[in-house]
């Protein structure tokens, strides 16, 4: 029990520390495994050049570009300043650009086409080449889906003029030169002068479409400004009239006789303000007057008036004189009638100087309102005519121009017949190289990792965590009949050597107790095991042991084809105890063991190998014999081996060397661990020698490198 749960307990560490090296990445191992494909490498490199080769010289069409420089002309010099009405070309970057675009456009593109009638040449126009066949079944296919969307899509399809010309835009490509005003025109095609021709007759074409933009944009100015003088000659001609009529229709002199008016209106109004001065006094004085008559003050009335004759009259009356007394009230009423006549007259005088004000005043408002209007409408006949001379002189300096319209742009360099740039034989071969070599790796580092089986030691080791006792290569036997005579006669071949370190790995593995009764089992058929068996038993009895050889596989009994001998009986008569052990094994003198062959039962295997009369009869084996080996049927396939474990002291498991699965061989080991069976070690058989060299692991191994040839018998 204790064994058992340390092979549970190797299996589970095993399978755990394959798992985390599983999660790392040893590149000393990728290196390795780069190492051992470096032929599958080389392979895939050579097909590639091959491939590469192929379509450099083969398949691929030549294609040359020539180029041209054109270069903005930033020194221009003119008769007149004709970027007053016709700009040219700026040279900020982004008009720069735009440059580019012209140069590209479909109407400077189909002028080329045009005048190179690219439309006839099959290299731009794939509707003059004859459909391939992939060609051919592009078009089905692309007509059956047109066909579906017919319904949905109505869009017109491109003329050949069109297509063309989008052919020739891919052909071509435009650049501007770093802090420069140079541009790069270059053309792409398959032919070195037609590449040229292209490219030259492109910049013909855009420099006469400068001249001719500028050449169109100068006529339109011609006609604008034309127009627009002939308009303004009209206006000014109309203005000049009615500033004529204006002046004869007004009594307007001069703006000096209106300032004479004014001066005249400034004195009317002086005059005025002194009269009603005058008259205010005069009319206070009359009502002065007035209440002394009405009251008889005559002493105030001659200190009012200070007149000498009423003061002398007043005198008088003062001296008794009656006469004097009417006299003072006729004196007094001749000067209240002077001074209400006074007032009479200067009221009459203020009522004329009124009227001859306002009078003057209006005439005054109307000549200068008609001044006014005469300045302003001098102002604009001014202005018209200085409107009219200055697009006169446009017109006269656009009109010069008109003749010596110049490219913004000139040729720097014309384009020569091109250079071949595609394909490129050195860069293609040399990248064909590195991507055969890149898919090589690949398919070697896929394999490498994809794969699910064994090809070392080391790596069985690390599955199943249970030693390996030996390592066997494959027999270069043609049929399983010759393999007694193999080995009988190639004792020191890689093969005898390999099964004797086997046998001695066995042995020396309980050195105190060492297995007598020994089991060869697999995962599946074809491993090996019985191969394995037979060749231990041969070993075994050269070292003059007493070995007996059982078939445990009763089922399929493949004793027969290594035997030529009919055996009387098999497993099934001794078991049945009728026929003493002696009578029924037979002993082969080449293998120099005891063979017990299968028999075929109606019992089942697994039931008969159960029962009490198989445990007495490997009890008796055991005393008979000094090794008793036993071949048992595959562990996945049968539960024979597991059933025959119980009564063996050593289980030898053979793993087929880059043929077993892995998951094969850790679900057998599980059967045997699920019966409390130990599998005490493990056996990596049918190696091929080649394959290990192939693969980079022939230098690891004595058997399989170069060193060790002088020790093995070839085989």
């Amino acid at each position: 029990m204790k064994e058992t749960k340390v092979g549970t307990e190797a299996l589970r560490v095993a399978n755990s520390r394959h798992e985390v090296e599983d999660d790392e990445i040893d590149l000393m191992e990728l290196f390795r495994a780069l190492w051992r494909g470096k032929w599958t490498i080389a392979l895939a490199a050579i097909l590639a050049v091959i491939l590469g080769g192929y379509y450099t010289f083969g398949v691929a069409d030549p294609q040359y570009r020539s180029s041209a420089q054109l270069t903005l002309e930033m020194r221009t010099k003119q008769v007149v300043d004709i970027e007053s009405v016709v700009s040219g070309v700026s040279t900020e970057q982004a008009a720069l650009n735009t440059e580019i675009e012209i140069i590209l456009s479909r109407r400077v593109l189909g002028s080329l086409v045009d005048e190179l009638n690219l439309t006839k040449d099959p290299e731009f126009n794939s509707a003059l080449n004859k459909p391939s066949l992939l060609g051919r079944a592009k078009s089905a296919i692309s007509g059956l889906v047109s066909k579906g969307e017919t319904e949905q899509s109505t869009v017109t399809p491109k003329s050949p003029r069109d297509r063309t010309i989008a052919a020739v835009r891919r052909a071509l490509s435009a650049s501007v030169q770093r802090d420069t005003y140079v541009f790069t025109i270059s053309a792409t095609t398959g032919n070195p002068e037609k590449s040229a021709l292209i490219v030259n007759t492109l910049s013909d074409i855009y420099i006469d479409e400068q001249i001719a933009v500028k050449f169109e944009a100068t006529e339109q100015a011609v006609a604008w400004l034309s127009t627009r003088v002939t308009e303004l000659e009209e206006e000014l001609r109309s203005k000049e009239d009615t500033l004529k009529t204006a002046t004869a229709e007004t009594d307007l002199i001069s703006p000096e006789a209106l300032d004479g008016l004014n001066l005249q209106a400034k004195d009317l109004r002086d005059r005025l303000q002194e009269m009603r001065s005058d008259v205010e006094r005069i009319r206070s004085d009359v009502v002065r007057l007035e209440e002394v008559q009405s009251s008889g003050n005559q002493a105030e009335a001659v200190n009012i008036t200070s007149d000498p004759t009423l003061r002398r009259l007043l005198r008088s009356i003062q001296d008794g004189d009656l006469e004097a007394s009417d006299l003072f009230d006729e004196r007094l009423a001749t000067l209240v009638g002077r001074a209400q006549a006074e007032r009479d007259r200067l009221n009459s005088q203020i009522s004329a100087l009124s009227d001859s004000y306002q009078s003057l005043q209006e005439r005054i408002e109307r000549q200068s309102a008609d001044l006014a209007r005469i300045q302003q409408m001098q102002r604009e006949v001014e202005t018209t005519r200085t409107l009219y001379e200055t697009f006169l002189t446009r017109l006269k300096e656009t009109s010069v121009q008109r003749g010596l319209q110049q490219a913004d742009s000139r040729i720097l360099s014309d384009a020569i017949p091109g250079e071949q740039i595609a394909p490129r034989p050195a860069l293609i071969l040399a990248l064909s190289i590195v991507l055969g070599m890149m898919i090589g790796a690949g398919f070697v580092l896929a394999r490498n990792f994809l794969h699910n089986v064994f090809r070392t030691a080391e790596d069985l080791e690390d599955t199943v965590g249970i030693p390996v006792l030996g390592q066997i290569p494959q027999i270069p036997i043609k049929s399983r009949e010759n393999l007694i005579g193999y080995l009988e006669d190639k004792p020191t071949s890689a093969a005898s050597e390999a099964i004797r370190n086997l046998r001695t790995s066995i042995l020396l593995s309980d050195i105190d107790e060492p297995p007598k009764v020994i089991m060869s089992t697999s995962s599946i058929p074809g491993e090996g095991k019985t191969t394995g068996a037979i060749a231990l038993a041969q070993n075994l009895a050269g070292l003059g042991k007493k070995v007996l050889l059982i078939e445990g596989d009763i089922r399929r009994r493949t004793f027969s084809a290594y035997f030529d001998t009919q055996p009387k009986g098999g497993v099934i008569t001794a078991l049945s105890d009728e026929t003493p052990l002696h009578e029924v094994v037979f002993h082969d003198e080449r293998l120099g063991a005891d063979i017990l062959m299968g028999e075929k039962s109606r019992v089942n295997a697994a039931d008969l190998f159960s029962s009490d009369r198989f445990r007495e009869f490997m009890a008796k084996a055991r005393d008979a014999y000094d090794f008793v080996i036993i071949d048992t049927p595959p562990v996945l396939v049968v539960p024979d081996a597991r059933v025959i474990g119980q009564h063996v002291d050593a289980i030898l498991f053979s793993v087929a060397w880059d043929s077993t699965h892995r998951s094969q061989v850790i679900a057998a080991l599980r059967e045997f661990d699920a019966v409390n069976l130990r599998v005490n070690g493990m056996v990596l058989a049918q190696i091929d020698p080649k394959g290990m060299r192939r693969y980079g692991y022939g230098g690891k191994y004595g058997a399989y490198a170069s060193y060790g040839q002088g020790y093995y018998e070839a085989g």
